[in-house]
């Protein structure tokens, strides 16, 4: 089982802003997984959905592909400020008996280009708020992240640029990153 966790902030004020790139990305996990719909599990303070994905192992040999099985995936969107996720994260590991080692945390980050992503494991939050609560409440950075690029070419305030909704040239970018960051998840899990 692998839980995969997106940053954001609820409510209709925030949709499209760099803030909440974790969960615009856990949307599209969503559809290409075709997993239900998010419900909300108050128990948890976050909306989850969950499913199957196949594990496939390519071939060297044959050159077909075969299937090895199918790993249970949950996907989780905290509906505290991003900020304050850590609390969620903590009580989903807690009732699922999941090991820190077990899941990914998306997230936008100011320091890398936009419409670029690097994998964090085992490392400290970089500044960024939602990682460090999370860090701080599970006592370990024994987790993986993926750090979305957001950039801050225009250099305002961290917490203003990230509540601003994204351009759209940066929107292109942000939809053309999706494929890779898909296969590297698909890696991990």
């Amino acid at each position: 089982m692998y839980i995969i966790i997106g940053l954001g902030n609820p409510g209709e004020k925030y949709l499209g802003t760099r803030h909440n790139l974790g969960f615009e990305y856990l949307d599209k996990l969503q559809a290409e997984w075709k997993f239900p719909d998010f419900q909300l599990e108050k128990k948890f303070n976050a909306e989850i959905t969950e499913g199957k994905i196949s594990s496939v192992i390519p071939s060297t040999r044959t050159g077909i592909n075969s299937v090895e099985g199918s790993n249970k995936i949950i996907l989780v969107k905290p509906q505290t400020f991003v900020n304050l996720s850590g609390q969620t994260v903590l009580g989903i590991l807690h009732f699922y008996k999941i090991l820190p080692e077990n899941i990914l945390v998306l997230h936008d980050d100011l320091d890398l280009p936009i419409g670029t992503f690097r994998l964090a494991e085992d490392s400290r939050s970089a500044g960024h708020n939602g990682v460090q609560n999370i860090i701080d409440i599970l006592g370990t950075k024994t987790f993986k992240r993926i750090r979305l690029g957001i950039g801050n070419e225009t250099r305002e305030p961290g917490d203003v640029f990230v509540l601003q909704k994204f351009s759209l040239a940066e929107r292109e970018q942000i939809e053309k990153l999706f494929p890779e960051v898909l296969e590297k998840i698909k890696k991990i899990i």
